[in-house]
């Protein structure tokens, strides 16, 4: 596969017409200097001597970004409440990776929230993956006040396998459920690793101990793109196909609604729209609420 050639072609969406604003709204931001970065719950950066008319700068090029799904970020005195409150997935799988000196890949990045939280554990190497426009917009307006060496691949998890260097720690949250072929998926993951690489990644989940999933018929939780959601032993087996030698269930949690609500900076439907309104634990659909499972899959030496 040409990556090379696959970049420079991808690099043209930043010029389509609904991204090009994002574009220019960014090149049209001065350079800050003495930026004091926190990565904690918030990715926070102040701005010291930051004039009004910056300030409503900053907030203006924020706000035309919408909707922010991850975060939360704050710039300045402006705070970007996102729809999901990322810190609460980041610090759950927080206790279970050591990057220090590792490279490490996050596929379907996003706007590169845990990326920019992993900078405090100083990797060798941050490189985020996610074929969003949109996304990387929003990691360039973040990063242009934090002003990283984070990578971002304009690229997918189909992508990794064939990407130039392998990884030591592979993240991929939340994105095997929007996958037809999930075992593909985690061969992607397997072959992109080096031996005795880790991959941690979380999916929606069905409770259960039958090697089953769920394959709804249309959406499930309004969200057209679901086609599997296994139990998590069904999870394992994927993972085992995929040639990976040991599967460590980390977490299973049930998304609630102080992980993932409306806010304005998404001017959208959120998880409360998704569920019956009658029993929560059901999607409008009828099918059982949304449930994650984190887990971390080792690659034998």
């Amino acid at each position: 596969m040409d990556l090379v050639a696959l970049r420079q072609e991808r690099l043209k969406w930043l010029t389509w017409k609904n991204i090009l604003p994002y574009q220019e709204a960014i090149k049209a931001l001065p350079v800050y200097e003495e930026v004091e970065v926190k990565h904690g719950d918030r990715v926070e950066v102040q701005v010291p001597h930051l004039s009004p008319e910056q300030a409503t700068q900053i907030e203006e090029i924020a706000r035309l970004m919408k909707p922010w799904r991850k975060g939360p970020f704050q710039l300045g005195d402006l705070f970007i409440d996102s729809e999901w409150q990322s810190q609460i997935k980041y610090n759950l799988l927080e206790p279970h990776f050591d990057l220090k000196d590792k490279i490490v890949g996050d596929i379907g990045c996003n706007n590169g929230y845990y990326l920019f939280r992993m900078l405090s554990q100083k990797p060798k190497k941050l490189i985020g993956f996610d074929p969003s426009a949109i996304y990387y917009s929003q990691f360039q307006f973040i990063n242009h006040f934090i002003k990283s060496d984070i990578v971002y691949e304009l690229l997918g998890v189909e992508h990794v396998a064939f990407y130039e260097h392998k990884f030591d720690t592979l993240f991929c949250l939340g994105v095997l459920y929007h996958r037809s072929d999930p075992v593909a998926m985690l061969k992607s993951l397997f072959k992109g690793l080096n031996k005795g690489g880790e991959l941690i990644l979380d999916t929606f989940m069905i409770d259960g101990e039958e090697e089953m999933c769920l394959t709804p018929k249309d959406r499930y939780s309004k969200i057209p793109n679901i086609y599997f959601v296994p139990t998590v032993n069904a999870l394992k087996n994927w993972c085992y196909r995929a040639g990976f030698e040991s599967v460590e269930v980390l977490e299973t949690m049930v998304t609630e609604a102080n992980e993932q609500r409306k806010t304005e900076w998404i001017d959208t439907q959120s998880l409360e729209d998704f569920l019956d309104p009658e029993d929560s634990t059901k999607t409008v659909e009828g099918y059982p609420a949304p449930k994650r499972v984190y887990i971390k899959a080792i690659k034998s030496l």
